[in-house]
């Protein structure tokens, strides 16, 4: 079940982020009927797409949304560790974005160049989709199922925690 709590709702702004937040945060993946609609949002790709990157060309599909920074240090860890869990299971339907929070492009693209990932990478300069999902860390990462539901959120990231990752991953895909 999501619990919240009176300061959750004060500091993030809006009921239903803070319901996100709290789902991964505080009580890991959830069931289908606990999950909750994955916000919309439709950004500039900046590497491994072309044009405009939106959650609506993913509908159906299991989906990993990734924000990242350049300036994150966990960073360099996991978005390797993401492309190959993305390389792995890509074929059994996995698709993967990134969305880089830098507010100077050329911070995300050198960051890329030299960690670079095959999945689809977008930039939101402004921040306004890091607020609409409540991201509260770097990284921070949203399981979304084929439905449109948060069904985890993992914040940070250290060795090894893309071995949880995985098995989270292919639990949603066997649904």
């Amino acid at each position: 079940m999501l619990k919240l709590t009176t300061h959750l709702v004060k500091t993030c702004g809006a009921f239903v982020l803070c319901a996100v937040f709290s789902v991964g945060v505080h009580s890991g993946a959830t069931t289908a009927q606990d999950a909750i609609p994955a916000p919309e949002f439709s950004l500039p790709a900046i590497a491994n797409a072309e044009g405009v990157i939106s959650l609506a060309n993913y509908k159906g599909a299991v989906t990993y949304l990734d924000f990242w920074a350049s300036w994150c240090g966990p960073c360099r860890l996991s978005l390797p560790a993401l492309d190959e869990i993305y390389q792995e299971l890509a074929p059994m339907g996995l698709k993967v974005t990134a969305i880089s929070v830098d507010v100077v492009e050329e911070d995300a693209w050198d960051f890329l160049a030299r960690y670079p990932v095959t999945y689809p990478v977008a930039i939101d300069t402004e921040g306004s989709v890091p607020k609409a999902y409540a991201v509260n860390g770097m990284p921070s990462g949203y399981l979304i199922d084929r439905e449109g539901r948060v069904r985890a959120v993992h914040v940070g990231f250290k060795r090894g925690d893309e071995d949880a990752l995985r098995a989270e991953i292919l639990q949603l895909l066997e649904e």
